[in-house]
């Protein structure tokens, strides 16, 4: 079959707009395809803002998640693998959704040798979710760079930022 990621990633981020919330991503940094600008990498985990305001021309396909957004007042395209997408949430409560990461495994590997995304455990839903890498994305020109939002290490923060998962 094939991966239910980017169809739970649409629907999410329908779902977290329709509640006019604010749809965000936590993006695996090192992932060999993601194409987002230098200064945006501060760690190993990135978060960006994908809500419509943020961002334009966003599309999820099967493969990639693409968007041109502002980074520092500069417009940037950015694509992001699906395999690459670790969550998807809402800043303002946390709610969404954890995907497993994707790489070798035991049962439940796909032909190819990559786990399948929700083999054996499948996605996990996520309630209060901070990651600590610091908010990134487009939006518009009140956020325009890491650093900028009240959930980045250089924002009016609310402490440790954690992420939990609830079963």
């Amino acid at each position: 079959m094939t991966s239910s990621r980017p169809y739970l990633l649409r629907a999410l981020y329908e779902w977290i707009v329709d509640n006019g919330a604010t749809p965000q991503i936590l993006v695996d940094a090192t992932a060999g395809d993601l194409e987002i600008p230098a200064s945006v990498r501060s760690g190993d985990k990135v978060v960006l803002n994908i809500a419509p305001e943020a961002v334009r021309d966003l599309e999820i396909d099967d493969g990639f998640v693409s968007f041109v957004a502002r980074f520092s007042g500069v417009s940037h395209g950015v694509i992001v693998p699906i395999d690459a997408v670790l969550a998807v949430y809402t800043r303002e409560n946390g709610q969404g959704m954890m995907f497993p990461e994707s790489g070798p495994a035991g049962p439940g590997a796909e032909a190819d040798g990559r786990a399948g995304d929700e083999a054996m455990t499948g996605p996990r839903p996520v309630r209060g979710a901070t990651p600590g890498t610091g908010e990134t994305g487009g939006d518009g020109d009140q956020n325009d760079g890491p650093g900028d939002g009240p959930d980045s290490p250089g924002g009016s923060g609310r402490g440790k930022p954690n992420l939990k998962v609830v079963k």
